[in-house]
């Protein structure tokens, strides 16, 4: 179980870094890949959640509330997304995390 999430976390900060290191990407996390799914990151780990996240354990639905966020969006029920899709979200639509403003 541990070498999944070190595996996970090894691709989700790769390809945070690979966002960071394209030109023009600089200025806050919404404007910055990058730094936004290190952000995310830094969210799940800061609510223990890395491990579940992992493992695709995490109802995301419980997260998100399009007007107040964490996540600003409607989600169903058993929103279960894997890591790398939580990823590409933060590297696609930052504006839907509290922590890429």
């Amino acid at each position: 179980m541990k070498k999944l999430v070190i595996v996970a976390l090894v691709f989700a900060l790769s390809l945070g870094i690979a966002f960071a290191q394209r030109p023009g990407n600089a200025g806050p996390p919404s404007s910055n890949p990058g730094q936004c799914v290190q952000a995310g990151i830094g969210t799940l780990q800061s609510l223990d959640l890395l491990t579940a996240a992992a493992q695709k354990q995490i109802d995301y639905s419980t997260l998100a509330d399009a007007e107040e966020g964490p996540i600003f969006a409607d989600l169903p029920e058993g929103s279960n997304l894997s890591l790398g899709q939580v990823v590409k979200l933060h590297t696609t639509n930052p504006e839907l995390f509290v922590w890429c403003d």
